[in-house]
């Protein structure tokens, strides 16, 4: 069965239908990754939005629920170029298709996504309308595309009540702000015992204070940072309280904000495994994994409040702030990347580091 892409330009793209059946609007974002699809399509920091695959095949090595980074999938839809229906992998449980209609996403391969890619890079990322019957009437259909927008999705992702994750010998714990996290953070900070207290992301101050944390620490997350305004208060109080402070993708985002500096929407986002990114401290470069459509503006950090710690070698955007006389730092970028590289995972060790000094 035929399904379309229906681009806020006006542009057609035709492809075959898999996956659910279903008609949704999106943001239409591509990832430059040729591994990891199940880690994207459980990624939280997606919702909202219908993700491109820049590598022509995906689901060769079928669904293994172990490497998901989320319950379920977070994606409203999912584009490539040609799936596999008969996956090889001794850990495979379904193929991509099933796992697609069991989770209500509709799917479209077939399609030309390396135009589609280029379309996306060149005019900017656009709302689309994924759907089996091109509409009838076009323009009004258009209108409706462009209108669409992410609407407070961190509300949709965090989790409704506080968890906690128990290593087996707890030497810290950390109070995690919940804003969509990442399984493999979590997993990352246990396995470095730390006792996880996960929060949700419009926890009081009072509610984080309560945990007794060590150290605190914002995840990642999907939508405009500029949206999440009690989350950004509470940042902003907690900072009197000196306890050590990490922040991840989003995390990174709202701490800027808090602390007065200014982000901006991307062309077209940093989404992929392959991103550059360089440690301005002593110029060594990271190969990392990154999804996120908002950067924080470097020209709005103060001097006197904070320093760039990481830069994008692509396009020399900010990837990374260290706060002056407190324990806190934040990168835009995934050190934990379950589905790509493991470069810069000592930042977490950093974080441990902090929290074993105390408070500042």
């Amino acid at each position: 069965m035929k399904r379309y892409l229906v681009l806020e330009n006006g542009m057609v793209f035709e492809g075959e239908a898999f996956g659910a059946e279903k008609e949704v609007l999106a943001e239409i974002v591509f990832t430059t990754s040729m591994t990891g699809y199940l880690e994207t399509l459980t990624d939280k920091s997606y919702k909202g939005q219908a993700v491109v695959q820049t590598f022509p095949l995906i689901g060769n090595y079928g669904i293994i629920p172990p490497d998901r980074e989320g319950e379920v999938p977070s994606v409203s839809a999912y584009i490539v170029r040609e799936s596999c229906d008969e996956p090889s992998n001794f850990r495979c449980e379904m193929t991509l298709d099933d796992y697609l209609r069991d989770n209500d996403i509709p799917g479209i391969r077939g399609i030309d996504t390396r135009a589609l890619t280029r379309t996306l890079r060149e005019k900017g990322v656009m709302n689309g309308l994924i759907t089996s019957e091109l509409p009838a009437d076009m323009v009004k259909a258009l209108d409706e595309i462009r209108s669409y927008r992410i609407t407070d999705p961190v509300s949709e992702v965090t989790v409704p009540s506080p968890r906690t994750y128990e290593p087996e010998e707890a030497n810290y714990t950390v109070a995690m702000l919940d804003c969509g996290v990442k399984e493999n953070i979590i997993r990352c900070l246990v396995n470095r015992g730390c006792r996880v207290v996960l929060l949700p992301a419009d926890s009081a101050v009072a509610d984080i204070l309560n945990a007794k944390p060590d150290g605190i620490f914002i995840s990642n997350g999907p939508g405009d940072p500029e949206d999440n305004t009690d989350t950004i208060n509470t940042l902003r109080e907690l900072a009197q309280f000196n306890i050590p402070t990490m922040g991840i993708c989003l995390g990174h985002q709202l701490l800027a904000l808090s602390n007065g500096f200014k982000t901006t929407k991307l062309k077209y986002g940093h989404r992929g495994a392959n991103h550059p990114v360089k440690d301005l401290r002593d110029g060594r470069v990271f190969i990392s994994s990154q999804n996120h459509g908002y950067a924080v503006v470097s020209d709005s950090i103060d001097p006197a409040i904070a320093e760039e710690l990481f830069v994008n070698v692509n396009d020399g955007t900010n990837e990374g702030i260290i706060y002056k006389d407190r324990k806190c730092f934040s990168v835009q970028f995934h050190p934990e990347a379950s589905g790509g590289p493991k470069d810069t995972e000592f930042l977490f060790d950093r974080f441990i580091s902090m929290m074993e000094g105390g408070r500042s």
